[in-house]
């Protein structure tokens, strides 16, 4: 089952949201993702498989703002895909 966490705040966004995605962590997933705004800019991390995949790659590379998204994936058929949500972002943060 997917899972979806979003945070509006004046912390990092990102950390809190990764806490909230953990704590869907037993619902089955294939891949999962995070999207940050700062300054009116959308920043996002994804990964396949396991939340320690996605964790990883955000010490990699960090997203910062107080204003985000996170999501897991359910699959849909065998062969894992690598997504971050099932909709795009187009269009900025105002």
């Amino acid at each position: 089952m997917c899972g979806i966490v979003g945070y509006i705040g004046e912390q990092n966004a990102a950390d809190i949201i990764l806490d909230g995605l953990k704590k869907l962590e037993y619902r089955g997933y294939d891949s999962a993702g995070i999207a940050t705004s700062e300054h009116g800019q959308l920043y996002s991390v994804r990964a396949k498989g396991k939340l320690v995949n996605l964790e990883q790659q955000l010490n990699k590379t960090p997203l910062s703002g107080s204003l985000g998204i996170g999501h897991t994936n359910q699959p849909t058929f065998s062969k894992a895909l690598l997504r971050l949500w099932s909709f795009q972002i187009n269009t900025r943060i105002r």
